[in-house]
């Protein structure tokens, strides 16, 4: 039998091996849905000062950005 986990967020049990789960500073964090999952990444990210998450927020963005742009490339029609 599995192990049961406990979301983090609203205290749902469910078996190991479904949900969300993600190790952060060596905590190990477990959802059992995206919603969950969602709503306490919003929260932390919200509760971050603008200092601190301004140079990596530019670097995500820029990754990003340049992934969609290399998609966009790749479906151009070739003719």
């Amino acid at each position: 039998m599995s192990n049961k986990l406990q979301c983090l967020t609203c205290g749902r049990p469910f078996p190991e091996g479904q949900g969300v789960t993600f190790t952060l500073i060596g905590k190990s964090l477990e959802f059992h849905s995206k919603a969950c999952a969602y709503a306490f990444l919003k929260d932390l990210v919200l509760s971050i000062s603008e200092d601190c998450i301004s140079p990596s927020l530019r670097d995500i963005e820029s990754k990003y950005e340049d992934r969609l742009e290399k998609y966009k490339k790749g479906m151009e029609k070739k003719i």
